[in-house]
């Protein structure tokens, strides 16, 4: 059985505040009294309340993460990935997550009512936009944070960790053109989201490169679910010239447009080749000697991980300077890819 600060301070015949600035290392506090007080509060088992730590440090060890409503966000498991990295950080350096699910309207709010309330010590931003105002809300109101990609390519002003996005969707979408694809349709995250655009445009830079035509009919733009790769591959394959081979944003979309192809009748690798990004999930992992798809591969949970590592640090060392991580991705070969048939 543990005792609070008031029982301790009992035991001890001292003061509250005495107790507590001796337990939070303040330098006023001899060392004969700290000890006491250190080796009594280990005798009778003193376990802080977490309201009683932030008062006393002016922390509150805890991180904010501000999320816009969604119909799939919650349940999307690219964000479960991402959330599991940065918990199990978190947990390991004694911080707690926040997170305020809010309509989009309200976010900049939300974020205001945080920091005043200073019951949060950093935020993590998700899912930056183009120019995205959260950033500059965040930097004049001189809060720790870090984003989980960029906004702008050439903003160095505060920390993010991203994926080469761009370089990544060059390199499959020249990969699938070296395999004599001429029509590689496109399956695209929500391209209002700055990760989308720059992998829009490493897909249009390597079919300018091979020589390619773009063709609006064969590129979409959507929240990376199942039921959207299936309804978009449906209607790619029912043109009468339809694509060889499709690049998809996600492992998700990429089952729901290999569910239509076996529909079609059709067979990956053989009939028409995918290439996807984002294929190892805690519970749904692309892998095996020979991967069913071939993948653009990067671990989201590890992402998490790094992001949370860069934050804390920006919260326990103030005026540090921002730091910049941008991953490659590793091309896997699996199954889902072969040469263009004629």
């Amino acid at each position: 059985m543990s005792v609070n600060l008031k029982q301790l301070a009992e035991a001890l015949g001292i003061s509250q505040t005495t107790v507590s600035r001796a337990l939070n290392g303040f330098p006023e506090v001899s060392e004969k009294t700290r000890r006491k007080v250190l080796d009594m509060a280990q005798q009778l088992n003193y376990s802080p309340s977490p309201h009683a730590k932030k008062l006393a440090t002016g922390k509150s060890k805890t991180i904010g993460h501000v999320v816009p409503q969604s119909d799939h966000m919650m349940i999307n498991p690219l964000f479960s990935d991402f959330i599991a990295g940065v918990g199990e950080v978190y947990s390991g350096a004694g911080y707690d997550m926040l997170m305020s699910i809010v309509p989009r309207a309200q976010e900049e709010n939300t974020y205001h009512k945080l920091i005043a309330s200073k019951r949060v010590d950093g935020m993590m931003v998700h899912a930056p936009l183009v120019n995205d105002t959260r950033i500059a809300l965040l930097q004049k109101l001189k809060m720790p944070f870090v984003v989980h990609g960029r906004s702008a390519d050439d903003d160095d002003s505060y920390s993010w960790l991203d994926i080469n996005n761009r370089r990544s969707f060059e390199r499959a979408t020249r990969f699938l053109a070296d395999l004599g694809h001429r029509r590689i349709g496109l399956l695209n995250g929500l391209e209002s989201m700055t990760f989308a655009q720059r992998r829009r445009m490493g897909y249009m830079d390597a079919l300018k490169e091979a020589q390619i035509d773009a063709d609006p009919q064969i590129m979409f733009s959507e929240d990376m679910m199942e039921p959207y790769g299936y309804r978009c591959m449906h209607k790619m394959l029912a043109l009468a010239n339809p694509p060889t081979a499709v690049l998809c944003s996600s492992i998700l979309p990429a089952l729901g447009a290999l569910r239509a192809i076996q529909e079609a009748g059709m067979e990956p690798g053989r009939d028409i080749s995918i290439v996807t990004h984002d294929d190892m999930l805690s519970f749904l992992s692309n892998s095996g000697d020979i991967p069913m798809f071939t993948a653009l591969r990067s671990s989201i949970k590890a992402a998490g991980k790094r992001c949370a590592e860069m934050l804390i640090d920006a919260i326990e060392n103030p005026g540090m300077e921002p730091s910049h991580e941008l991953w490659e991705t590793e091309l896997v070969i699996g199954g889902s890819t072969g040469p263009a048939r004629s």
